[in-house]
């Protein structure tokens, strides 16, 4: 698992996926939420722009982020 240091209140999930490299795009951030391959805390995700925060885990694909 990694960790993900957040600098403000909240990143926006598909921000977070092009941060980390998970996503080359917007468009194939917004891609791999819409074919429902995103997990926050447990549950399938299918808002792009859903805000995370402190102690919220997402898991895309087989890697897991916390976000700190």
């Amino acid at each position: 698992m990694q960790t993900f240091q957040l600098k403000g209140e909240f990143i926006e999930l598909i921000k977070l996926l092009k941060l980390l490299q998970i996503a080359e795009s917007g468009g194939a951030a917004k891609s791999i939420v819409e074919e429902n391959e995103v997990y926050v805390n447990g549950e399938i995700e299918t808002r792009k722009r859903a805000k995370l925060r402190k102690g919220d885990v997402v898991k895309v694909f087989d890697e897991e982020i916390k976000i700190d």
